[in-house]
């Protein structure tokens, strides 16, 4: 053997190996690229003429990233324009200017921008072109940059965004760029925006059918195209990859449809969300031109008349909640960490659904839904034509002009979420229903959804419909499913009266008949209670949030949290609550601490469990079993108070299967921290709540306790927001200080760094101070 002959020919085979990778690579980076565009924006409150042009002055403007809710950095004032409907919080116009260089190597690229939401009445320039206007602040959009851009040298991009126009809403909508934003560049030829759609129109256990259509845009020349797909499970196995060619014209766009089985597919399920990625990778001969990702899951739902709603087959009540688009603490601005957090506490209560309440969310909610496993009803508007009370002028003055482009762009931007089982066109409408002219409306609605989106059915949430006479006109026979707010004893017998309607219950209250209005119809679909958490506006002053949610805006669980868990939990549990006053006055509180030992003596009790019976215990001694009602009703007791430890032990087949105890506490002594997450990232939606609870000496919490608490945190966090839950505190969310409340403050944080710890302290006088850490990790990479 030739030594050096082989060695070389070694060496040669390396050289054009490396020269094959860098040229695939280099390919690679000629596809599509997608540039988070959230960093270095320049931001002013106010009008400011001028300031869409190129060269005007934002020196002196403020500095920072996106998203941003300026609303929610303002204070509470009972004379600010949004008023009731929008929490007393300031409203008004807000510019937002940003510079960015394109190299001139990609100058025959396509680029665009894409906003996620802008709130509201947004316009968008760049180097002075003006690019459109859009009204809706929950609307996703983009813009083609591409005609105006200059190459190596200084772009512009400017946005005003104006919410000055009040009373806009009924509820908090925030203001400024609340959500992300993205550069996009692509080539000529590529693939159409929002353009694949992925349906699973078989779905068993042993057999999958996905379909994919898949919108090729073509600006360049005519030509073959491949397109290739991959199928990659939850586990990041490829487990079908097929290709396809088309000739497409210049200037045109061409349609692939490709239709793919899959042996035993992992299906999409509340209990188990797998989802699968579906990889598109476009050539033009050998080059990559374009690539994507989609996730999305297999599964089958569907609503049947006489058993209400199916997924995969199988019966299943949806144990709903609506829920706003706001945060809490972070306003309209909202990380997915927060969502995370709450999603989490839904889970525990049992439930399984959300309606979004009552508009188009944030589309990393939906991601969250998709990978948490819970099904959901995507909502358009609040409002139509008719204006509604503290929301005179909302939506309503744009709905002719908008309606078709925004339920278009909802469809066509939320349609691969597996998630979505029904969509929503409407909430409690007030525009004329009667039947035939007053359905038009609704129809015509329908109609663009089913143009975009023909695999779910459509509903919107009737507003006293015996009042409106829609059961009666012909109106709610039309609907795909019946749904309405409240008066659930109207929707029993409407259904009862037409055994064909599909009857679902999109707004409920708490209380029990409206649960067992559900538990015992078999054709009842599910309902979604108002709400999961307590959301900003919508509240009468000196109170500035709405309180009908199962959790406080800081995630305490409430009283009627409690009692959901013990009607919606699979697994046994058990709630003590007692009135707060003497002798049943006040409110259910879940402690042994009145405000007054001396004149508390007669303590109203109930426990919420799903246990066969519940015993009670006060300092170890029996007060009684109760067994479990058969309406779910709470059992209940009358008590003498005593200092010490009240238990209930809650027992299935006579073994003990749940139980909760309070003991009465002393004196505030110190604080204690915990925190929801024990590390962080340095990423934006990453986040972690630090709960302060001031304990006595012993570590019972002091649920009466008021202390101003004071946060300080180290350079390596950040602290986005502080908040205790109460509703007629009027304290600001972007200081470092909260008073407690029943005892409890939190804290959201960030990190600001990439490695090292993140040290959070909690002070309050006269108190033992608390700390924790959270260590910083690497982000993780998709």
């Amino acid at each position: 053997m030739n030594y050096f002959k082989t060695k070389h020919s070694q060496q040669l085979r390396f050289t054009l190996l490396f020269l094959f990778l860098a040229l695939a690579t280099n390919v690679f980076s000629q596809a599509r690229k997608v540039i988070n565009f959230d960093s270095g924006w320049q931001f002013i409150k106010g009008e400011v003429p001028g300031a869409e042009k190129p060269l005007f002055d934002d020196a002196q403007w403020r500095k920072l990233d996106v998203p941003h809710d300026w609303s929610i950095e303002g204070s509470y004032d009972r004379a600010n324009p949004s008023a009731r409907g929008g929490g007393y919080l300031p409203t008004g116009i807000g510019w937002y200017r940003k510079t960015f260089k394109i190299d001139k190597a990609d100058a025959k690229k396509i680029y665009s921008i894409e906003f996620d939401g802008v709130m509201a009445n947004s316009d968008v320039w760049i180097n002075g072109k003006h690019l459109g206007k859009r009204p809706y602040g929950y609307i996703s959009f983009t813009y083609d940059l591409t005609p105006y851009l200059n190459f190596d040298k200084t772009n512009v991009i400017a946005v005003r965004a104006d919410n000055s126009i009040q009373p806009a809403s009924r509820y908090y909508t925030g203001a400024g760029i609340y959500r992300h934003v993205r550069l996009v560049s692509v080539n000529p030829t590529h693939f159409k925006h929002w353009g694949t759609f992925i349906t699973t129109p078989i779905a068993t256990a042993t057999k999958g059918v996905v379909n994919l259509k898949v919108e090729i845009e073509n600006k360049g020349i005519v030509g073959d195209y491949k397109l290739q797909i991959e199928i990659i499970d939850n586990k990041g196995k490829v487990v079908k990859t097929v290709e396809s060619q088309k000739n497409i014209s210049a200037n045109s766009t061409g349609l692939f449809s490709q239709e793919i089985e899959i042996t035993n597919p992992k299906l999409w399920d509340i209990g188990e969300p797998n989802l699968y990625t579906a990889t598109t990778k476009l050539y033009s001969g050998k080059t990559l031109i374009d690539n994507q990702t989609v996730p999305f899951g297999i599964k089958k739902s569907e609503f049947i008349a006489e058993s209400g709603f199916w997924l995969n087959g199988k019966n299943l009540k949806l144990k709903g909640v609506c829920l706003h688009h706001d945060g809490g603490a972070v306003g309209a601005a909202v990380p997915v960490g927060v969502w995370k957090e709450r999603f989490k506490k839904l889970k525990e209560v049992g439930v399984n659904a959300i309606r979004t309440a009552h508009n188009p969310v944030a589309p990393e909610f939906l991601d969250l839904c998709d990978q948490m496993g819970f099904v959901v009803m995507d909502e358009t508007f609040d409002t139509w034509n008719s204006a509604k009370h503290n929301g005179e002028k909302g939506y309503n003055l744009y709905f002719t002009d908008w309606w078709e482009q925004d339920t278009k762009d909802v469809i066509l931007r939320d349609r691969n979420h597996p998630s979505i089982v029904i969509y929503s066109i409407g909430n409690e409408i007030h525009d004329d229903l009667s039947y035939p002219e007053g359905y038009k409306k609704y129809k015509m609605q329908e109609d663009v959804v089913k143009k975009y989106d023909d695999t779910r059915p459509v509903t919107m949430a009737l507003f006293r419909p015996a009042n409106s006479k829609v059961y009666l006109s012909g109106f709610a026979e039309q609907m795909d499913v019946v749904g309405q707010n409240y008066r659930e004893n109207e929707l029993v017998a409407a259904h009862e009266a037409h055994p064909n309607w599909k009857v679902l219950g999109t707004e409920n209250t708490h209380v029990i008949s409206q649960w067992l209005a559900l538990r015992d119809k078999p054709y009842m679909a599910g309902q979604f209670l108002w709400t999961g958490y307590d959301y900003l506006g919508e509240a009468d002053w000196p109170e500035t949030t709405n309180n009908q949610g199962l959790f406080d805006r800081a995630g305490n669980w409430k009283q009627q949290a409690l009692q959901r868990d013990s009607w919606w939990s699979p697994e046994p549990v058990v709630h003590i609550v007692r009135k707060s006053e003497n002798a049943g006055a006040g409110n259910w509180v879940g402690d042994w601490t009145p405000n007054d030992f001396d004149t508390y003596d007669n303590a109203k009790i109930q426990v919420y469990s799903n246990c066969d019976e519940v015993e009670l215990f006060l300092n170890e001694k029996s007060l009684g079993t109760v067994k479990k009602p058969a309406d779910d009703s709470p059992r209940e007791w009358n008590v003498t108070f005593e200092e010490g430890t009240i238990k209930a032990i809650g027992k299935n087949n006579g073994k003990i299967a749940a139980q909760e105890e309070f003991t009465s506490a002393g004196k505030p002594s110190k604080i204690i921290i915990t925190k929801s997450n024990p590390t962080l990232a340095n990423n934006w939606d990453d986040v972690s709540f630090i709960t302060a609870t001031i304990v006595d000496d012993k570590g019972i919490p002091c649920a009466n306790a008021d202390n101003l608490i004071k946060f300080t945190i180290t350079n390596s966090g950040k602290i986005i927001g502080v908040d205790n839950g109460n509703i007629i505190s009027h304290e600001s969310y972007q200081s470092p200080e909260r008073s407690a409340y029943s005892g409890k403050a939190i804290a959201i944080i960030r990190a600001t760094q990439d490695t090292g710890k993140i040290e959070i302290k909690a002070n309050a006088e006269g108190l033992a101070e608390g700390s924790i850490s959270i260590e910083i990790v690497p982000e993780k990479k998709n």
